[in-house]
């Protein structure tokens, strides 16, 4: 006769081999409004006796438009916080690494796909989930807000984009997590060409200047900010200006990235 014992800890279950110290371990993942029994797939000698906290990801996705710096957000379809604003994201899956959960939760609930994502940080509040013991990994990404058609999908109500400036109250504790993505835009944007990622390949000054003015929350005057970004080797003037306006038409510009890459490897840093 074999024994075999059950121990049932935090929505984790091993099911163990008294005889031989065999274990095989389970996971009880929520699935929308219930729950479902995993099998890990591996066979283990040992279990892990205490309280495993589970494992989302939520991205942070920065768009924009041309006049104005855009927040991506999802309407959760589901308890808790039904109805509320909330950034892309959901329980990682047994295989697959954080940065693929990312993606996948990314595409299922916005359709955006093929996004280059960097990791903010990890959020770990005791309280921050009502449902379990959840800690969070933030990713966040800039992306050309035109390139996309978002729409929003599985558990995610809708999808929209939102002015950095009219955010709702956001779900859980995305607030903080936008606080701090914000952060590390007002420090990435002295060591990098954020507007490669957020600009057309073809912009005006103006456009620049309120995507910068938008990050840094302060205000240029014009002509310093002009005279300052053509003292860059890196932004080039286009023998091209915008049609169809009644003002005079502002010329366009465009990164070369091949003589920042250059100037970055100097050690070059913007100040303003």
């Amino acid at each position: 006769m074999i024994k075999v014992k059950l121990v049932l800890k935090n929505f984790k279950l091993c099911v163990k081999n008294t005889q031989n110290n065999l274990a095989v371990q389970y996971s009880l993942l929520p699935l929308r409004n219930n729950y479902t029994l995993i099998n890990m797939g591996t066979t283990k000698k040992y279990c892990y006796k205490y309280p495993h906290p589970a494992v989302t990801t939520d991205c942070v996705i920065f768009g924009f438009d041309g006049s104005n710096l855009n927040v991506l957000l999802i309407e959760r379809g589901n308890e808790p916080n039904k109805r509320r604003w909330a950034f892309p994201g959901g329980f990682i899956r047994m295989d697959e690494t954080a940065e693929d959960g990312a993606k996948r939760e990314l595409w299922e609930e916005t359709g955006v796909e093929n996004v280059y994502m960097e990791q903010l940080q990890a959020f770990s509040g005791i309280n921050r989930d009502p449902r379990e013991r959840v800690i969070t990994i933030a990713f966040y990404a800039l992306i050309k807000q035109s390139d996309y058609h978002v729409v929003g999908g599985d558990d995610a109500g809708k999808a929209q984009w939102f002015r950095l400036h009219e955010i709702p109250e956001l779900a859980f504790d995305h607030d903080s997590i936008l606080r701090m993505a914000m952060s590390r835009l007002k420090q990435r944007i002295h060591f990098e060409p954020i507007g490669f990622e957020l600009l057309s390949d073809k912009f005006t000054m103006t456009q620049l200047q309120t995507l910068y003015e938008a990050i840094l929350e302060i205000r240029f005057d014009r002509r310093n900010f002009y005279k300052k970004m053509l003292s860059l080797d890196y932004i080039v003037p286009l023998d091209e200006k915008m049609s169809n306006t009644t003002h005079r038409a502002a010329r366009y510009f465009s990164f070369n990235k091949e003589k920042y890459q250059e100037l970055k490897e100097k050690g070059f840093r913007l100040e303003f």
